[in-house]
């Protein structure tokens, strides 16, 4: 599992460079090379804590987008998702770097940097609390899967979603492109969308759920949503 979690994380983290350095025409990049770094430490750190204390969930976690027992529309969702995720890196790398249409202060890219720092460690901390945090949408009978109610949880509904928006925002800051935040609002609404319809899931197969949906009101912010 170790070395299953070294290789995927290096892969991945391989492909997303790509991705960026021939987007951007250049490896003269160091808001890249922060963003990569970033999420190769604290992926490989995460994954061997959770290789220790959780590997069920570290395994799940390692599963493809598209699964068993996944639910339909989330696998188109996922795939989209994909796609739009890695359109959305190449035009910031554009932006920032081959053509540079707009421009971040110093101090804003450090804040991307911190946010995204933020957004996985919080997302370790959701790990802790909820061991059925899989990437898709799926019910885990197999590993006696029930509604986390406990943590972050009894803030809100979606935690690690409200972690992924943190990452969404923190992104486009640290790689130094203004205009990819204009992507948030999609990217929040389809993760609104995909709440909505993980809710209706959960509803169907936990009927406790609606009494904690009653509780906990807020699905990603107190307050807001």
């Amino acid at each position: 599992m170790i070395l299953r979690l070294f290789v995927q994380t290096i892969a991945w983290v391989a492909s997303i460079a790509a991705l960026l350095f021939l987007s951007a025409g250049t490896t003269r990049w160091a808001g890249a090379w922060i963003f990569l770094a970033i999420l190769a430490g604290l992926g490989i750190a995460i994954g061997l804590w959770l290789a220790r204390y959780n590997p069920a969930l570290l395994t799940e976690r390692m599963g493809s987008v598209v699964q068993r027992g996944q639910k339909a529309w989330d696998r188109v969702f996922m795939g989209a998702m994909l796609v739009l995720f890695n359109a959305w890196l190449s035009f910031m790398a554009a932006d920032a770097k081959r053509f540079e249409w707009s421009h971040v202060p110093v101090f804003a890219h450090w804040i991307g940097a911190l946010l995204i720092v933020a957004s996985l460690l919080g997302a370790a901390v959701i790990f802790r609390e909820n061991s059925f945090a899989s990437p898709v949408v799926k019910v885990q009978r197999e590993r006696g899967q029930s509604i986390v109610t406990t943590g972050p949880y009894a803030v809100v509904r979606h935690p690690l979603y409200a972690c992924g928006i943190l990452y969404f925002i923190g992104v486009p800051l640290l790689l130094g492109s203004l205009w990819g935040l204009a992507a948030l609002p999609l990217l929040i609404l389809l993760l609104a969308i995909r709440t909505l319809g993980e809710e209706k899931m959960l509803s169907k197969e936990f009927p406790e759920y609606a009494d904690y949906a009653a509780r906990v009101r807020s699905r990603f912010f107190p307050g807001i949503w």
